[in-house]
């Protein structure tokens, strides 16, 4: 019962924060991604990741080309997501250009093939040092509100048990817009918690 509710205050949550998006123009959308740009390549956590996983964003999200843009020329191991059916991968890119000529998906989201022969996160015998995770809203305090595929949770659950010993930093980039309050995002025992959330105002 209490899932039940859990379930329909984040679908409420969910289609309140896409009209809120909805309504953001690509100028408010490009300002606050240059800030946030800034504030992730100086965050520590970043410049001390040799293997960081990234989001290709879309339209209505904080752009990330340039933090991508920014690994490359730091020499850093740049992983992207690639989805089929409910799996989720963590795949390796090798430069931009490989990035430029990614298929689009039908969500018009940039993605590597899933049957491509691409290094893999989870069986390179290294993991992840750093997570940039996408969301639909968040807490100052690190909860976050998924799209509701569970994608992120179960891959950051699976990380962790593949690698115990890895110190691994979570970390999310949201529009000034995504941020919520403690009691507005409800949070059950299988989302996991973020170490740091970066907006253009912290």
């Amino acid at each position: 019962m209490a899932a039940t509710i859990q379930n329909g205050l984040k679908v409420a949550l969910r289609k309140h924060m896409k009209e809120i998006l909805s309504c953001l123009t690509p100028e408010v959308i490009a300002k606050q991604s240059q800030v946030v740009t800034s504030r992730v390549l100086q965050n520590e956590a970043f410049r001390q990741a040799q293997r960081v996983s990234i989001y290709l964003s879309t339209s209505d999200e904080l752009d990330t080309t340039a933090i991508i843009r920014e690994m490359f020329r730091l020499e850093k191991m740049v992983f992207v997501p690639s989805y089929q059916g409910t799996k989720m991968k963590m795949v390796r890119l090798r430069d931009m250009q490989e990035y430029e000529g990614l298929p689009l998906t039908k969500w018009n989201i940039k993605q590597p093939d899933f049957k491509e022969n691409r290094e893999d996160a989870m069986t390179n015998g290294h993991g992840i040092d750093l997570f940039i995770v996408p969301g639909v809203a968040f807490t100052r305090r690190g909860d976050r509100l998924g799209h509701g595929m569970g994608y992120y949770d179960k891959y950051l659950k699976q990380h962790a048990d593949k690698y115990p010993h890895k110190k691994t930093t979570i970390m999310a980039l949201a529009l000034n817009e995504q941020i919520v309050s403690n009691e507005e995002l409800p949070v059950e025992e299988h989302d996991v918690r973020l170490n740091c959330v970066v907006t253009e105002k912290s």
